[in-house]
């Protein structure tokens, strides 16, 4: 079906168990990816998302991405061509799903036997929800400095890791002050402001596997959890819990 000069072509419904991944890859096409039910993390060369229901994500044509599942997670995709005009964003991002965004998504992947027309009207619903729509980035941008990957090294495999910059710097061999200025340049945030990005990150996926906020807490550094009630708030506007029921499908 063409609209407007592109071709729609919804892909296999992938059903992914908790922390499958899927490599490397590129599309020829532009690819809106929208994860159902769980968690996706979606990598790509500039850094990485964590993706709830509640979004999607946009990958144009040619970018390097890889996935990995937090929780067991329906992954749905469409592929866009990429000819003709439309609303298509030339960078990876993360968009935000309304309602019925949702739902056009969902029964265009479904392949429940539309009829053309149908199949027809609903493509052209897609297209005109995907203009203007955005989300707050919940984003960790690729370090290319190798002092900088050794801490984030540290903290990837002990998130709960409560060191001070200095402390970190002391274990990776520089100094405070020069990561503090790395963060600055390579992440363009301070040192604290991408720690607490990537404790949410990690929040996340524990929530989709189901964890409790007390283990949320210690296994995320917080100090305590009404601490980590507060930061998510903070981020996101409602408690953990708040967030679960607003989010049906994070936990499968």
């Amino acid at each position: 079906m063409s609209i407007d000069g592109h071709v729609i072509a919804s892909r296999p419904i992938r059903l992914l168990s908790h922390l499958e991944r899927i490599d490397w890859h590129r599309h020829d096409g532009h690819q809106l990816i929208y994860p159902r039910r769980g968690v996706l993390r979606v990598f790509t060369a500039s850094g990485v998302w964590v993706v709830p229901p509640s979004q999607g994500v946009w990958v144009p044509a040619g970018h390097d991405h890889a996935h990995r599942a937090c929780g067991s997670t329906e992954m749905r995709a469409i592929l866009f061509a990429t000819g003709g005009s439309g609303p298509f964003i030339g960078h990876p991002t993360v968009l935000a799903f309304t309602p019925l965004l949702r739902e056009a998504v969902t029964c265009l992947t479904d392949d429940a036997g539309l009829e053309p027309g149908t199949r027809g009207h609903l493509e052209r619903v897609v297209l005109d929800l995907l203009r203007g729509v955005e989300a707050p980035q919940r984003f960790l941008p690729a370090l290319p400095d190798p002092r900088l990957r050794e801490v984030v090294a540290l903290l990837e495999d002990d998130p709960g890791d409560r060191r001070t910059l200095a402390q970190l710097g002391t274990a990776v061999g520089a100094s405070e002050r020069t990561l503090s200025r790395l963060f600055r340049v390579h992440a363009g945030m301070t040192f604290a402001q991408w720690r607490g990005q990537f404790r949410l990150h990690h929040a996340l996926v524990l929530l989709a596997e189901g964890h409790q906020v007390t283990r949320i807490a210690g296994a995320c550094g917080y100090a305590s959890p009404s601490a980590f009630i507060g930061a998510f708030r903070a981020a996101f506007g409602v408690t953990p819990g708040e967030y679960l029921r607003r989010e049906p499908g994070l936990r499968v």
